[in-house]
């Protein structure tokens, strides 16, 4: 008994998906719940799981073949073994006395053969199967072997030589070519129309990062004994712009063909940058979550991210993006806007220069920070206005709790 294997189903905005990985082969043993196969679409990777224990017994979309929900993928024989014949295989072992006969046929020629035929047969490697006999009953006669030689001969004299390639040195230029993913593919489209069809505009400023530092320092441990997560800056991020987006409506709304849609409720997407891609999962309803539980959020997004396990729910939606190439060592960037989203945020690394301090040099960490917005909704008055209220919230924590 086989049963099949079939794409599950696309979520409603995936029209079709690709044939990403196959973790088996035909023939291979699979038990229930192994993963065959790795469906990817334009958001996530979806994995195939095999519903029952048997054999992989064949498989119809190989890697790369773009596919549609419910369509057929492979089939699974039930209760077989590896190595167990396929019904190819039985085919074949039924027709074995044929084959057989023939190798008989072909035996009991080779002895009608004389001795020197034989012998120039043996001498050049070739077997009765490769020259064409024209003796009695089509038995092979020695001119029949000197003729065969004689064309193979002929033959491999008007074939062109072949041309030696030349061994290129140990540092050679070389270059590789690979098909972009599905993921590369839909972010490229993304950017190129958030290029296109947005006034992008960017500003910056920059924040004193001691203040949250020092605080960090201060309570790290505490923080992570009681709530089993590590106090990172995200949290005073999301935290920060939750707040700005408050007082700021048109940062947090969209464009929908002529209309203005402001949102009443703060979800913000997260730039990871994973094996696959960039992707942007959504933290929902920052404006109620405490920071270990951003910090939680945020960390289980990032895991999810890299193992290819995010979900299409947890990538859609998302009013505002944060990107912090900070990470990465950046010092300076402009962020591209996350169509239907107005604007993002871009966080920097942090890095001690000289500062003036009430008419005094100083040593301090600083980091930019850069906002990029659709001009066609936010004026610049709002975009100032919003960055500076994230610098000042940053520079002075208290006035998360104190809401001032």
């Amino acid at each position: 008994m086989t049963i099949e294997i079939l794409v599950p189903d696309l979520p409603e905005s995936v029209a079709d998906a690709t044939v990403a990985t196959w973790h088996k082969k035909p023939g291979e043993r699979v038990e229930r719940d192994d993963v065959l196969v790795d469906i990817e679409t334009d958001k996530v990777v979806l994995e195939v799981p095999a519903p029952e224990a048997g054999v992989l017994e064949e498989i119809f979309e190989e890697e790369g073949a773009t596919v549609l929900s419910k369509q057929l993928l492979a089939k699974i024989k039930l209760g077989a073994v590896a190595g167990e014949p396929t019904k190819d295989s039985t085919e074949d072992t039924e027709a074995s006395p044929d084959k057989r006969h023939k190798a008989s046929l072909t035996e009991e020629s080779n002895e009608a053969l004389s001795p020197a035929v034989r012998r120039l047969l043996a001498e050049h490697n070739l077997s009765p199967s490769d020259v064409k006999g024209t003796g009695v009953g089509g038995r092979i006669t020695r001119e029949d072997v000197d003729a065969h030689l004689a064309n193979a001969a002929k033959a491999a004299k008007a074939a062109p030589a072949a041309v030696a390639e030349p061994e290129l040195p140990a540092a050679a230029r070389t270059q590789k070519r690979v098909p972009m993913t599905r993921l590369r593919k839909t972010v490229a489209n993304r950017l190129l129309e958030a290029k296109n069809s947005t006034a992008m505009l960017t500003t910056f400023n920059e924040v004193n990062m001691k203040p949250i530092m020092d605080l960090r320092a201060q309570y790290k441990d505490s923080f992570e004994k009681r709530h089993d997560t590590r106090l990172g800056f995200m949290s005073f991020y999301v935290k920060a712009v939750t707040e700005a987006l408050k007082r700021y409506p048109e940062v947090n709304a969209s464009i929908d063909g002529e209309d203005i849609v402001y949102h009443n409720y703060f979800d913000i997407s997260m730039a990871v940058s994973t094996p696959r891609g960039l992707v942007t999962p959504v933290l929902k309803d920052c404006d109620t979550l405490s920071f270990a539980e951003i910090e939680k959020g945020i960390k289980e997004l990032a895991i999810k991210g890299r193992d290819g396990k995010l979900t299409v729910d947890e990538l859609i939606g998302g009013n505002f993006t944060i990107t912090n190439g900070g990470v990465f060592g950046s010092l300076m960037s402009t962020p591209i806007i996350n169509p239907p989203q107005a604007a993002i945020l871009g966080m920097h690394k942090i890095q001690d220069r000289p500062m003036a301090v009430d008419g005094k040099v100083e040593i301090l960490p600083m980091m930019y920070l850069a906002l990029s917005y659709d001009h066609r909704l936010i004026d610049g008055r709002e975009s100032v206005g919003f960055l500076v209220t994230i610098k000042e919230l940053l520079e002075d924590p208290a006035r998360l709790l104190l809401d001032v």
